[in-house]
């Protein structure tokens, strides 16, 4: 039996859905029949034709996000759980949520820490004080004073970035340029997680981007002492360009707003850091005495001149059983 005009119709229609578009019906499906309201009911409340509703119910109809927004309202419902994010997957997840709605930035950084700590496994939380990471914008001074506190500690000093292109086989720049964004961030992930399996001590000089990925932040803090380097816009530039690196200023007349908008985005994140040291207007040793002072384990120890003798850059490379061992009886007198 052939099928009708009706029927082929239907099928192409079908055949032409966005899957996206399908979800996004399911969704506006399942809160209207959570909250128990018929679709007149709701597409009133949108001020929407039934019609439009019912298209976007069953995935045909495309809507723009001033539409979904007037839904949402309807449904009384955030945006968010009819687009779909992984906080409206299940019932707990929405629970969660509503508990944390509306809670201060301290409230919350205090829930983070105890979920942090409960789902850590206890030699994590062992390991963490030996590991520490600096993060912050280039220029902070993450390898500067990186180096000269590995050297006063006794730990390795490792850069992430070159860690991501021993993994990668190419420098940042071919990262970016052949495979992208999502590419360089599971590099990332994968050269954070060998340093921290590797390393039982380090302090690392962490990209300044590190914190544009929640799930790389996470691993961060959850397995490092973090210390956030903090200088003004202006300091960050006049160092990057002091070191001869001129890209930033190549070919941008908006270099300097560019870097301010990037550090205004970027502080909420750093600030999660446990400590934070300002090394605008200073110098290398007075910031090197500062950030002594701020880690007690390490401030017990005898204090050099390091403006007047550099300290003594360790090569990354992966720790021998006999030089971990000589670096924890070094690291215990």
């Amino acid at each position: 039996m052939r099928p009708t005009l009706e029927e082929m119709r239907l099928g192409k229609e079908n055949d032409e859905r966005d899957p996206w578009l399908t979800v996004l019906g399911e969704r506006l499906r399942n809160l209207r029949s959570r909250r128990g309201l018929p679709r007149r009911a709701v597409a009133q409340g949108a001020a929407i034709s039934e019609r439009h509703l019912a298209n976007m119910e069953s995935g045909i109809g495309n809507a723009s996000i001033l539409v979904l927004r007037q839904i949402a309202r309807a449904l009384e419902c955030e945006l968010a759980e009819i687009i779909g994010d992984e906080t409206t997957s299940s019932p707990d997840w929405l629970l969660i949520r509503d508990l944390l709605h509306g809670r201060s930035d301290a409230d919350l950084k205090r829930v983070r820490v105890a979920v942090a700590q409960m789902l850590a496994s206890p030699s994590t939380e062992a390991h963490r004080s030996c590991r520490i990471a600096l993060i912050g914008l280039r220029g902070a001074g993450k390898s500067t004073l990186g180096r000269l506190l590995a050297d006063h500690l006794g730990y390795s000093f490792l850069e992430m970035d070159r860690e991501i292109e021993r993994i990668a086989g190419c420098d940042l720049s071919q990262i970016h340029a052949l495979y992208g964004t999502n590419a360089y961030r599971r590099y990332e992930r994968r050269a954070l997680e060998d340093l921290i399996q590797i390393y039982p001590d380090f302090v690392l000089a962490a990209p300044g981007g590190v914190v544009s990925d929640a799930a790389n932040f996470n691993l961060l803090l959850s397995h490092c002492f973090t210390i956030w380097l903090r200088a003004s816009p202006e300091e960050h530039m006049s160092r990057v360009i002091a070191q001869g690196d001129f890209r930033p200023m190549s070919g941008n007349d908006q270099a300097m707003e560019d870097l301010k908008r990037i550090l205004a985005g970027r502080s909420a994140f750093y600030a999660k850091a446990d400590l934070t040291l300002d090394t605008s207007g200073t110098t290398v040793s007075n910031a090197f005495a500062a950030l002594l002072k701020r880690l007690p384990r390490a401030s017990s120890r005898k204090v050099v001149d390091v403006d007047a003798k550099p300290a003594r850059q360790r090569a990354l490379k992966r720790p021998s059983a006999r030089s971990k061992k000589v670096r924890r009886e070094t690291a215990s007198t």
